[in-house]
């Protein structure tokens, strides 16, 4: 079985994306299909069509919802944020589905104190914050297909972002060690992440250079850099 994992992307984050494709794939044991969450491709498949909104932090705010659609409604597919470092072995996560669920993601009880993130991008205060951040998706799950086209291109982002569509018993909870929000969650002799998630801003943005943990994307960085560098 190949599982698909659907990274967000955005140009602003090119070098995020990369990294996190590159930390899935080191520490990998199954096989996966990864897929670039492109904004401008889904454009011009005419897959994403909603207008732009000021409020959205990044150009993968919304297509993250197509997943379904773009998994054909079968199986189970991983989203990500662009601003994750997978520390394990995916398979391990995927250890976790629950066929009951209709998506799976870590229940962060998320208030973060500034107003900001990443290049100054408004921070931006809900219910349920960071939850779509990372799902586990049962893209076959009947309540699935209310996710269409028009649902996601049209539907608001308080709707979309609290699983609006599901009851709260279809919502299955994952470890927080898979999103370990940089700054909030800490670590100790025994609790330790397994995919790091940069939410306010990565070492790749200027003003988060020497977060918690940079030194450890610095290092995947140079990894990945030296790696395509000296392919034969």
């Amino acid at each position: 079985m190949i599982f698909n994992v659907y990274i967000g992307f955005d140009t602003r984050e090119k070098i995020a994306s990369d990294v996190c494709e590159f930390s899935i794939k080191k520490n990998s044991t199954i096989k996966i299909n990864i897929n670039l969450l492109n904004k401008k491709k889904l454009e011009r498949d005419k897959i994403l069509y909603r207008e732009n909104d000021n409020l959205s932090s990044t150009e993968f705010t919304f297509s993250r919802f197509l997943v379904p659609y773009l998994n054909n409604y079968k199986g189970w597919a991983l989203f990500c944020d662009c601003d994750f470092l997978w520390l394990n072995d995916i398979k391990y996560l995927f250890n976790n589905i629950d066929d009951k669920y209709a998506v799976m993601c870590v229940k962060h009880d998320y208030t973060p104190s500034s107003q900001t993130k990443m290049d100054g991008r408004k921070q931006l205060l809900y219910p349920r914050k960071n939850w779509s951040s990372m799902v586990l998706w049962n893209c076959g799950h009947p309540n699935n297909k209310k996710i269409d086209i028009e649902t996601v291109n049209n539907q608001t982002g308080k709707y979309l972002h609290r699983f609006g569509w599901l009851d709260d018993d279809l919502i299955g909870e994952i470890d927080y060690s898979w999103n370990w929000l940089v700054g909030w969650y800490v670590q100790n002799k025994d609790r330790k992440p397994n995919a790091v998630h940069f939410t306010e801003g990565g070492p790749w943005f200027q003003k988060y250079k020497n977060c918690e943990f940079s030194d450890l994307w610095r290092k995947y960085q140079q990894e990945m850099q030296f790696l395509n560098e000296n392919k034969i």
